[in-house]
């Protein structure tokens, strides 16, 4: 009982010293949902913005991936591990931070997978940030139950999803365990929402279209906007390159900016 209680004063210690705290979640795996919150990192950090962000999916982390940190120790401070430096001054967290090798498999039940998300808030020297985000697993299950519990005042949820009526299903899901656990709910983005050919020009929507605008407005949510398909998104990611910086100029880039514009605004406003 004591030790809980230090390890929520602690982690309320920790949380204080950050503005806002953002959590991103997907009801399904393959949306991009990993992919969309280091983006959003690197995005506010460009603007300014001191940020700090947690991989908190302890089977699959892929953070470290596409911000180009994997292979790296964690180094030990006074007050407990560093975060490593992403870019623009990103502090970033990961468990893969902790692993022998990133083909080590964490087999792990609920009650292990909460004590590291507890140590990764209470334990990781993260600092004073305008901005903290935490790239949950896909789903409703233990790791996002535990962050919304153990992070106080949580400033929101942004949900990742994809056009198909598929992600839909799983969508309403997401919105509906977001409003039980009493969170605030920033918006949808509708990620791989259609492609433009290069050569043509003409646009084909090869995962349906409009479902995350119609889920949206379907469950009364903010819709934050749609990002086309670019396949330098995927080869961005492996080789360790947020896509905003590695195709600035890419129609994909533009929609994510003025996404990236629309939250800062929004978390703004409900501070």
């Amino acid at each position: 009982m004591r030790e809980m209680q230090e390890l929520e004063r602690r982690i309320k210690a920790r949380m204080a010293k950050i503005k806002h705290k953002l959590a991103i979640l997907s009801g399904k795996g393959g949306v991009g949902k990993s992919t969309i919150a280091a983006n959003l990192a690197v995005g506010l950090a460009q603007r300014g913005c001191k940020v700090g962000i947690l991989d908190a999916d302890i089977h699959g982390p892929s953070i470290p991936k596409i911000l180009d940190l994997e292979n790296r120790e964690v180094a030990v401070g006074p007050n407990g591990m560093l975060p490593l430096a992403g870019p623009f001054g990103t502090k970033v967290f990961s468990i893969e931070f902790l692993l022998d090798s990133r083909e080590t498999p964490v087999i792990w039940r609920g009650p292990l997978k909460m004590r590291a998300l507890q140590q990764f808030l209470a334990d990781v020297e993260w600092g004073e940030l305008d901005c903290f985000i935490v790239d949950l697993p896909p789903g409703t299950g233990d790791e996002p139950l535990s962050i919304m519990q153990l992070i106080p005042s949580i400033s929101g949820v942004v949900i990742v999803t994809v056009p198909s009526e598929v992600s839909q299903i799983v969508v309403k899901k997401a919105i509906t365990f977001v409003r039980t656990v009493n969170a605030p709910l920033i918006g949808v983005i509708e990620n791989m929402s259609g492609f433009v050919c290069p050569n043509c020009g003409s646009e084909f929507n090869i995962l349906g279209a409009g479902g995350g605008r119609k889920i949206s407005e379907e469950m009364g949510v903010r819709f934050l906007g749609r990002i086309p398909i670019d396949p330098n998104v995927c080869e961005d990611s492996d080789r360790g390159v947020p896509f905003i910086i590695g195709h600035p100029d890419s129609p994909a880039t533009k929609a994510f900016y003025q996404i990236v514009e629309k939250i800062e605004e929004l978390l703004d406003k409900e501070r």
